[in-house]
């Protein structure tokens, strides 16, 4: 589990307050898994606005080092990985941004994979919300298999808690951003 500290520092506090503010509802919940909850979070409202990937970029680009390419699984990644490399190259920090499609064309870079994707790349696997950790681990998979090494997967939220020791077991680092306790929530769980 991530440890964090009792205070936010103020960049994620600025995000949690984003969060908060466009991406978090209550209420009673059927979440995708099927199971109920009483929090639901669309992290893409965050994701696509404006001031909400600067909040995402300013933390991941002053947290992360030695990655050439961030893409994931498509809807969950694209906001992030898109968003995030436009302000790194704003910054001066070249990373390339790819998709993971849901299922493979016979054009395009290769496969599954669509957009700025080389072999050998070192790759951050990003999501915008996590609850168990199985689509950005299948991301991983297909990056692999297209012959670049993932190295870590990025979150804005760890809504569930399983998803480092999954990643840990695939020798993959994993950094969210927020994690649920820290929206002042209970992790789901698996």
């Amino acid at each position: 589990m991530v440890q964090r500290v009792t205070e936010l520092d103020p960049s994620r506090k600025n995000l949690k307050d984003h969060l908060l503010t466009h991406a978090v509802r209550t209420g009673d919940f059927v979440l995708k898994s099927g199971r109920k909850s009483n929090w639901f979070i669309d992290g893409k409202q965050t994701a696509c606005h404006p001031e909400g990937i600067k909040l995402v970029a300013d933390i991941i680009l002053s947290e992360i080092e030695g990655i050439d390419a961030m893409g994931g699984l498509t809807m969950g990644a694209d906001p992030v990985a898109y968003g995030v490399a436009a302000i790194a190259a704003d910054r001066g920090q070249p990373l390339r941004s790819f998709s993971i499609r849901k299922e493979a064309k016979d054009h395009g870079v290769e496969g599954r994979i669509a957009g700025a994707l080389y072999k050998g790349d070192r790759v951050a696997i990003m999501e915008d919300v996590v609850t168990r950790g199985v689509s950005p681990l299948e991301a991983a998979e297909v990056v692999r298999a297209f012959g670049a090494e993932p190295v870590m997967i990025i979150a804005i939220v760890d809504r569930g808690g399983t998803c480092e020791a999954m990643a840990k077991q695939a020798e993959l680092t994993f950094f969210p951003l927020l994690t649920a306790p820290d929206l002042g929530f209970e992790y789901e769980g698996p």
